[in-house]
């Protein structure tokens, strides 16, 4: 189903070009990042106007799953040169301001405080009049909590919240995800409490440099698939700024949907609960006042 890639080294170099045999036709690809791939467009189409491949080809019923399969195993799937208005996606809530950090500017999974997560999150920068400035950064779990502890300044890693905690490297590396998650939420909770927001942004403008987080400017037109509870690589993400934020700088939008659980195969229906859940926890983030109902779009 799939050529074989080799992966690249993990530097922001540009990586080669590779050609993957997907959904009857052939791709061109790349790895920025061991755990990224970046689909750029169909082989021959080259210069042609931007299309919505992803809908027509690449998530087909019979090809979905095996879409799916190919984020869990590499963990962040990046699709260039998408035009689609397809009616699933949802605009990403939450927004920062200058004196206080939202929680989408700290790593986090999807679904975080719910029992079960989506399998991953899509974010989406829609072709739009707008380019977006505000970078999103994505690296691997495991790579995040080692990054935080690594770049942890000396008297947050002293303070009385952290202080009998074992935070050595070789202790962080056998820990699952439950483990981390318990851990990063110890960091996180001392960076809010102790640091003033720039100085939070400042710590973890470090952390994203430390992983050697994926964080490319957004292009126009632009998917990435992030896989988020799954049976291979787990990832994080979060809204990252690259400069102090003063505000008032305009910036093109996100949109956003679980794909898995939202973009339905013949025959499926969602899982009200489920969805409330997840809806529930962004309408608290966004305190738009919306319904859990209303962030759901029906099944396609």
């Amino acid at each position: 189903m799939f050529t074989p890639l080799g992966q690249s080294a993990a530097t922001d170099s540009p990586s080669p070009h590779s050609v993957l045999a997907f959904a009857n036709a052939l791709w061109r690809v790349r790895r920025p990042r061991p755990f990224v791939l970046v689909i750029e467009g169909e082989v021959g189409q080259e210069g042609a106007a931007p299309s919505d491949y992803l809908h027509e080809q690449l998530l087909l019923p019979e090809w979905r799953e095996a879409f799916y399969q190919l984020v869990d195993a590499t963990g962040l799937v990046v699709c260039l040169n998408v035009h689609t208005a397809h009616p699933t996606y949802r605009d990403v809530r939450g927004r920062s301001s200058k004196g206080r950090l939202s929680q989408g500017e700290y790593y986090h999974h999807d679904g975080c405080t719910g029992p079960v997560k989506p399998r991953f999150v899509e974010i989406r920068c829609p072709i739009q009049p707008q380019t977006r400035g505000v970078a999103t950064a994505v690296a691997p779990h495991h790579d995040v909590v080692k990054a935080m502890v690594q770049v942890l300044p000396a008297e947050l890693a002293a303070s009385p919240a952290l202080a009998g905690t074992d935070m050595r490297l070789d202790a962080i590396t056998p820990m699952d995800d439950a483990a981390l998650d318990q851990l990063q939420g110890l960091i996180t909770r001392t960076v809010r409490k102790k640091l003033n927001a720039e100085g939070a942004r400042s710590y973890f403008r470090q952390v994203d440099a430390a992983a050697n987080a994926y964080f490319e400017p957004w292009a126009l037109g632009e998917s990435r698939f992030i896989a988020n509870a799954n049976s291979g690589v787990t990832l994080q993400h979060r809204r990252a700024y690259q400069a102090p934020h003063t505000g008032g700088v305009a910036n093109g939008h996100l949109v956003k949907r679980w794909t898995n659980e939202e973009l339905l195969l013949p025959g499926q229906v969602p899982d009200p609960a489920f969805m409330a859940a997840l809806c529930s926890e962004e309408a608290e983030e966004g305190q738009s006042g919306e319904s859990a109902e209303a962030c759901y779009l029906a099944p396609h």
